[in-house]
C-alpha cells in the first residue's frame, strides 16, 4: 500500500487503471494448490500487458479452499509476482472476524486492495451487507472493492452500492450484475464517489450516451484466454477503451468478437448444464489449451464432458489460439 486510509479514493482514481486480469487456482493432479503452475501462469499473463492481477476470485474457487490454503496463497503471490503488476486478493468471507484477518494480513503483505462480497447463506438485505462492509472497513486500512454479482446470492441496487461507496476506504465497486441497466446506474451514482468497473465490454460503448467513463476492467479472465504474447489484442482494446480512445477499441473489438462469441457459447452450455453454477471448469480447459496450468475443479462444481473438452478444443482451433 502506498496510500492512507483516508487517501485511498484519490489513490484510486489515479492508479486503478487498464486491465485487470483474474487468475484461477491451478490444482494438481494430487488435487493440491499448484504452485509451480501458478508461477508459471503469472508469468504468462504479465508478458500480455496487465496492469493487475486478482486472486482468491469468484474464478480462482476461493470457497473450495482451506483457510491454510488461502493464507498460503495470500503469501505466495508476492514473490511470484515480484512487483511487476499490481495486486489484489478476494477476502470475501461468511466470518467477519475472517475477513477482517485476510484483510489486515493482504495489507501486510503489500497488496494494492482486497475485494470484498457480501456474506452468503443468511444476507437477505441490502442492509445486511452494509453492515458487514462497514465493520470490515473500520477495522482495515487497505482500500475495499467491493463485489457486487449475482453469485454471493444477493444484487446490491445502484442506492446501495451508492451507500457503499460513502464508506471511507471503499475505494471500488466491481458490479457484475450482468444487468446492463444497474452497471450503467451504478457508474452514474456510485461513480462520483468511487471507480467502478463492469467486467463487460459492451459497457464501454455506452459511455458517450450517458456521459460516465470506465478507467479500468477490474476483472476478468478473457486477457489470457483471447491474447497471445505475439497479439494481446484484448489488453489493448481495454487499454485503449479505458483512455477515451472508443474508435480505435471499437476496431478492436471487432477482431475479439469472434473469441467473445465463442466464450459466450461455452459459458452458455457449462452453466446450463451446472444449473447457473459459475463455469470455472470452462475457463480453466481453456487456459490449458493455450498452455497454462489449470487441472480439475472441486466439488461442488463439475469438470467438463469428453464431449464439452472435444468441442472447445475445436472451437479454439478455429480460432487460431492452438494448434488443435
Amino acid at each position: 500500500m502506498d496510500y492512507s486510509k483516508k487517501e485511498g479514493k484519490a489513490w484510486a482514481r489515479e492508479k486503478l487503471v487498464g486491465q485487470w486480469t483474474t487468475m484461477v487456482t491451478p490444482f494438481t493432479s494430487n488435487d493440491e494448490v499448484d504452485e509451480a503452475g501458478l508461477r508459471r501462469n503469472i508469468d504468462h499473463v504479465i508478458k500480455l500487458g496487465t496492469s493487475g492481477m486478482g486472486f482468491s476470485w469468484n474464478m480462482g474457487e476461493f470457497w473450495s479452499l482451506t483457510t491454510e490454503e488461502r493464507m498460503r496463497l495470500m503469501e505466495f503471490v508476492p514473490g511470484a509476482v515480484r512487483g511487476r503488476c499490481r495486486l489484489a486478493f478476494q477476502t470475501t468471507t461468511n466470518c467477519l472476524r475472517d475477513a477482517v484477518a485476510m484483510s489486515r494480513r493482504a495489507e501486510e503483505l503489500g497488496y494494492d486492495l482486497v475485494i470484498l462480497g457480501p456474506p452468503f447463506i443468511m444476507t437477505r438485505k441490502e442492509e445486511q451487507v452494509i453492515d458487514f462492509v462497514s465493520r470490515v472497513a473500520a477495522q482495515v486500512s487497505i482500500g475495499i472493492a467491493f463485489y457486487n454479482s449475482p453469485q454471493f446470492g444477493i444484487v446490491m441496487s445502484a442506492k446501495g452500492l451508492t451507500r457503499l461507496a460513502d464508506i471511507e476506504n471503499v475505494i471500488a465497486i466491481k458490479e457484475a450484475s450482468f444487468n446492463m441497466g444497474l452497471s450503467i446506474d451504478t457508474h452514474l451514482e456510485a461513480g462520483r464517489k468511487v471507480v467502478v468497473s463492469t467486467p463487460d465490454e459492451e459497457i464501454f460503448f455506452f459511455e458517450p450516451f450517458y456521459g460516465f467513463h470506465q478507467q479500468v476492467m477490474f476483472a476478468n479472465t478473457s486477457d489470457w484466454r483471447f491474447d497471445t504474447e505475439a497479439r494481446p489484442r484484448y489488453v489493448e482494446f481495454v487499454g485503449r477503451a479505458t483512455q477515451g480512445d472508443l474508435a480505435r477499441a471499437k476496431d478492436l473489438y471487432r477482431e475479439i468478437w469472434p473469441m467473445k462469441e465463442v466464450s459466450r457459447k461455452w459459458w452458455s452450455i457449462v452453466s446450463a448444464r451446472t444449473g447457473g453454477s459459475l463455469p470455472v471448469a470452462m475457463v480453466k480447459h481453456w487456459g490449458e489449451l493455450m498452455g497454462m496450468a489449470g487441472g480439475g475443479v472441486r466439488p461442488p462444481l463439475m469438470d467438463l464432458t469428453p464431449d464439452e473438452r472435444a468441442g472447445m478444443t475445436k472451437d479454439l482451433s478455429r480460432l487460431g489460439l492452438i494448434r488443435g
